[in-house]
């Protein structure tokens, strides 16, 4: 177990004073900019962390978790952050909460700055574009334990708490077939990410499995934001022929294009049937109320919250590379019953 840097440490290497050190660090005028420079990459290559938390610094503990999610105004992420908090609050913890805003280098610097202020434990989610997890190394490198939960990279290092993708993705699409839908739209986001790419592997797996040909202009990969999402909902109404049935990542994505096809003069569910996904809110607002699948983000953020405290007393290891995964439901309402409206 590597043992915390200190200005001693950064002084001794650079044959400079520790004082002149701690006045760097600190961003104070007197020192010298290129000296100043020579110490803030010597304490980055040394893996310092400023102690923020002074008063705890003998137990080595500063009793608190650092969270980091990619967006906050998602019904999802809230439910998350209630199941972390109603665990922590328990367990006599604190948050400090990074929001990356889809970008990774936000979440970069979110985790550098939580590393800084010697948080005892991480949980977080990753961004659209996260190519690499360089940035949870020195978590690693101090047995400092991380959870990452919905979000995740498979195979890396930490605990994850993930539901099976795959199969929801599954389900949400056999649910349309078995409606008759065989022009079934996906609309998705960055395929590089778990979670978008393991449902579209389960849209594709339910179509080879009942004999209906992959058409590659029944995808769209989008950001998922407001307006994208309505220029896609009117992209699908004017296509000739009309796909039958769409199948969206999310709930306002699929909120938004039965807004837009209604207004179009398109039907849901008799001319396109519509599925989401993560049973927001939205879900029972909008006429007709939408099929979706229940992704339980209160219970993703207790069992992320469980783990990462377990963690922390030393019951369950750290930094383990488990993975956790949670029951998923598809919940059927009128959005995607072609057959019953059929009947009447």
């Amino acid at each position: 177990m590597h043992k915390d840097i200190t200005i001693y440490d950064l002084a001794r290497e650079l044959d400079l004073s520790a004082a002149t050190v701690s006045r760097a660090l600190k961003d104070h005028p007197a020192i010298n900019k290129n000296t100043k420079k020579r110490i803030v990459e010597k304490a980055e290559e040394m893996g310092y962390r400023s102690n923020n938390f002074a008063s705890n610094l003998r137990k080595q503990k500063s009793h608190t978790i650092g969270v980091i999610v990619h967006e906050l105004n998602s019904n999802f992420i809230t439910s998350v952050l209630a199941g972390i908090e109603k665990i922590t609050t328990i367990a006599n913890y604190d948050l400090i909460i990074g929001h990356s805003s889809e970008l990774a280098s936000k979440e970069i610097a979110n985790a550098n700055n939580l590393f800084h202020k010697r948080v005892d434990g991480l949980i977080a989610a990753l961004a659209f574009d996260t190519d690499n997890m360089d940035h949870y190394e020195p978590f690693f490198e101090r047995n400092i334990p991380v959870v990452f939960f919905d979000r995740v990279e498979e195979g890396s290092k930490g605990t994850k708490v993930i539901i099976d993708n795959y199969k929801a993705g599954f389900q949400a699409t056999q649910h349309l077939i078995d409606q008759g839908c065989k022009r079934i739209m996906h609309i998705t986001s960055n395929l590089k990410r778990n979670v978008y790419a393991q449902r579209y592997k389960g849209y594709l797996a339910a179509l080879k499995e009942n004999n209906i040909p992959f058409d590659e202009s029944l995808l769209i990969v989008n950001d998922l934001k407001k307006e994208t999402c309505i220029a896609s909902a009117h992209e699908i109404a004017s296509m000739k022929p009309l796909p039958d049935g769409i199948f969206t990542t999310n709930d306002l994505t699929a909120a938004l294009s039965i807004q837009v096809l209604k207004e179009r003069g398109i039907r849901v569910p008799e001319d396109i049937a519509v599925v989401g996904f993560n049973n927001d809110t939205i879900s029972i607002i909008i006429e007709p109320k939408l099929t979706t699948i229940n992704y339980p983000g209160m219970d993703i953020g207790e069992m992320a919250a469980t783990h990462l405290v377990k963690q922390l007393q030393g019951s369950n290891g750290t930094n383990n590379t488990s993975s956790i995964v949670l029951k998923s439901e598809l919940i059927i309402r009128e959005s995607s019953l072609k057959k019953d409206k059929a009947k009447k």
